[in-house]
């Protein structure tokens, strides 16, 4: 892949060089769970002024990195008496929060939004470079491809769907979508014409129904269904119940990044086994 191929080189040249004219890594602040995921990832403990969540934070995959590091809310007041050298950040600080900042003289780190994991790939190598981290971006850049490889291994196909607390499931042009790709099986909301994040077709399961069935943020305490809900509607717990279902926790999949090829991989093995492939 032409793509994988140069950003690894590029990085590969990076690391040789090290730092640019020796100069001290920035310090960092991050502002949302999934710029932390980036920093704690990437970034040396002594560059971390502060990031958003704590080793509370059910929705971090990388929390227990967080105990002990200094927390940050994402109000611009805050922020400046921190006087970091980067701000990273995802969805931190609202819509404005880059110009703003900019205006302040602070370097600010967009992650963006990605597509696919070709995109995650390049968020990994831009934020590692901006880190001063580029040899350890590679590899995390490389732990992920592996995850891919491992989720592309041979196993038996079979028609997924994907279902949240709110009872919405992942269409076409979503991470979501990738990562059942990646794993090797079909995408059913994606099959039937869905497109990004719709409701679950009720009508639909009853008389197609999936073969197996990914959960995620179930075990997110402050994402659980409520009564109201349609995944408390007797067609879907009656499927739940009557059909394999792999569990993802919400933290893994919860934010554009490596964890969502660790899903892949994971959703790949556990699918090889409640689908009776050999192992």
């Amino acid at each position: 892949m032409i793509l994988r191929a140069g950003v690894l080189a590029a990085l590969a040249v990076a690391c040789l060089a090290g730092p640019a004219g020796g100069i001290e890594r920035p310090r960092v602040v991050s502002l949302d769970y999934c710029a932390d995921q980036y920093v704690l990832a990437l970034a040396d403990r002594s560059q971390i002024v502060a990031i958003a969540t704590g080793p509370d934070d059910a929705h971090s995959a990388l929390r227990d990195r967080a105990a002990g590091l200094p927390r940050v809310r994402d109000s611009a007041e805050d922020v400046l008496a921190l006087a970091p050298d980067l701000i990273v950040r995802s969805v931190g600080g609202g819509v404005r929060a880059q110009a703003f900042y900019a205006r302040t003289g602070l370097n600010v780190h967009d992650l963006g939004f990605p597509r696919g994991f070709d995109d995650i790939q390049g968020i990994i190598a831009r934020t590692g470079a901006a880190l001063g981290q580029d040899e350890r971006a590679a590899g995390l850049i490389a732990d992920m491809r592996a995850d891919l490889d491992a989720a592309a291994s041979p196993g038996l196909p079979a028609r997924v769907l994907y279902v949240t607390p709110g009872a919405v499931t992942s269409g076409s042009g979503t991470l979501i979508h990738a990562m059942i790709e990646a794993a090797g099986l079909e995408n059913a909301a994606a099959a039937d014409g869905a497109n990004g994040w719709v409701s679950l077709p009720l009508e639909a399961l009853v008389l197609d129904p999936p073969e197996l069935i990914i959960t995620g943020f179930f075990d997110q305490p402050d994402i659980a269904a409520d009564h109201w809900s349609l995944t408390r509607h007797p067609v879907l717990t009656d499927l739940l119940a009557r059909t394999p279902v792999i569990h993802l926790d919400g933290a893994l999949i919860g934010c554009s990044d490596w964890g969502l090829a660790r899903a892949a991989r994971l959703v790949r093995e556990q699918a090889n086994s409640l689908l009776g492939e050999g192992s």
